[in-house]
């Protein structure tokens, strides 16, 4: 028997089955996430459904954006991207809809592990694994094993303080952190200043040969450095693993792997610093393994 997997973020819904060894019959759905969390549910309940009619499965896997409880399977909190779905009782929901065993992970947890099992982290027992997108989300691994915190939620490191000056908390709390500039969402905001038409990072890269948008993208490798720097001394892992899709334009690991070194100490500077192995897949195969 198979098990079904969802992969539930804010643009789109991966799913898929896996048998034990590979992912197949790999679908996407827009998530509508605007919607909120109580049309999200029911759109992975209707996607789930649409697999029982012509596929047999005994368990279910789910990635999903936000703080997950994994024990009970809750969103323990998720922003506005998904609003209303804080509190949501994802795991009950799917096990009793569907009335097999079900798991639920937030979904760069859930990569992290895909990674551990599958990819770029097979053999590590201490790394760290991010992701870069509308913001950064971060996961580690310690001792072989997901490191989760008292409340399910460590790994947050999109919400290291880059730039106290900018510091406002009455306005945002992730205001002068480090996603507000070191996610793709925070290089498309700066591109567009500089030229309108430069709304997505595909198009960014498409004219890196361009002295301005090079410097651009400069800049914003620095601004991720500034988070790896910490993250690094923090936690000495043995390998930091980069995901999301910008992380595929091989000048952004050239440039990261240039200026980290130079700005960590000389005994942390075996950290190896590699691309996430899997790509979109990976939320889905740690699903999977959960």
């Amino acid at each position: 028997m198979a098990t079904m997997v969802l992969d539930i973020g804010g643009t789109a819904i991966k799913s898929g089955l896996f048998d034990g060894e590979t992912l197949s019959d790999i679908q996407e759905t827009p998530t509508e996430a605007g919607l909120g969390g109580a049309h999200v549910v029911q759109r992975s309940k209707d996607i789930i459904a649409s697999y029982r009619e012509r596929c047999p499965f005994d368990r279910i896997g789910i990635s999903t954006a936000g703080q997950v409880d994994p024990v009970s399977g809750q969103i323990i909190y998720a922003n506005e991207n998904i609003p209303g779905y804080t509190g949501t009782r994802l795991g009950e929901i799917i096990a009793q809809t569907f009335h097999v065993p079900t798991a639920v992970e937030n979904d760069v947890n859930a990569a992290a592990i895909g990674e551990s099992v599958f990819g770029a982290g097979k053999g590590r027992r201490e790394f760290v694994c991010l992701t870069y997108g509308t913001g950064v989300g971060g996961a580690i691994f310690s001792g072989g094993r997901l490191y989760s915190g008292c409340s399910y939620s460590a790994g947050e490191f999109g919400a290291i303080v880059t730039h106290p000056e900018d510091r406002d908390i009455g306005s945002d709390m992730f205001s002068g952190c480090y996603e507000k500039y070191a996610s793709v969402t925070a290089l498309v905001k700066s591109a567009v200043q500089m030229d309108p038409t430069l709304d997505s990072g595909r198009k960014i890269f498409e004219r890196i040969d361009e002295p301005e948008v090079r410097a651009l993208v400069d800049r914003w490798t620095t601004e991720i450095v500034y988070g790896l720097i910490t993250i690094v001394h923090m936690l000495n892992p043995e390998c930091v693993i980069l995901g999301g899709g910008i992380m595929e334009q091989p000048c952004v690991l050239e440039q990261l792997r240039e200026k980290l070194y130079p700005n960590i100490m000389p005994s942390f500077r075996h950290v190896q610093i590699k691309r996430a192995a899997l790509g979109n897949r990976a939320g889905m195969l740690g699903a999977a393994v959960l």
